[in-house]
């Protein structure tokens, strides 16, 4: 985890969620909106996910029958570094089709379209899944099993929370157009869930 390589990866993927905040502030959004307080979870999730997985990382590094396979090589972390990098991408291609509609609060504008284009062909929270790569990734290099479940595990079940919310604020907000387009696509994972 010492890693010039995780360092840069964690530093853009901070750098981006940065950005995120401070393109909402400036367009006068992140408030409340319809949210219900999931915006704060998902960040306090992946936070405490993270740092909380970094400490089990140190607790347990000298108990072999928790380390992932490649422990001790540059197998995790550059198997962690490949899905933190997609995760990454997926969530810029995400935010990029979704363009001006993309917030970090949930909020549905008056006549805002259905996007179903790019990763939203295939997925309806594109940017979800993401996320949940790059915790992955996170989890992976520190190369043992409890900080790879935790990374996972609590972002996903804060994300189902933020899904329920979101889902239900555009059925209301952009009508029978969502619906039909929930029928065709998965949430997070497609053909899956």
């Amino acid at each position: 985890m010492g890693s010039p390589s995780f360092a840069l990866t964690v530093g853009a993927w901070i750098a981006l969620e940065l950005g995120l905040l401070v393109r909402d502030a400036a367009r006068g959004r992140g408030g409340p909106a319809q949210d219900r307080g999931t915006r704060r979870l998902v960040f306090l999730a992946l936070a405490g996910a993270l740092a909380l997985g970094s400490g089990l990382a140190h607790l347990f590094r000298a108990d072999p029958g928790l380390w992932l396979p490649g422990h001790g090589t540059d197998a995790p972390l550059a198997t962690g570094l490949g899905l933190m990098w997609a995760g990454l991408a997926l969530r810029v291609w995400s935010i990029a089709s979704l363009g001006a509609a993309f917030r970090l609060t949930v909020e549905v504008d008056p006549g805002q379209p259905v996007v179903d284009r790019g990763p939203y062909r295939r997925v309806r929270h594109p940017s979800y899944t993401g996320l949940l790569l790059i915790a992955a990734g996170y989890g992976v290099v520190t190369a043992v099993w409890p900080s790879l479940l935790l990374a996972v595990v609590l972002p996903l079940a804060v994300l189902v929370r933020r899904i329920h919310v979101e889902e239900r604020a555009l059925e209301v907000g952009l009508g029978e157009p969502y619906r039909a387009y929930e029928t065709r696509t998965k949430r997070l994972v497609p053909g899956v869930w």
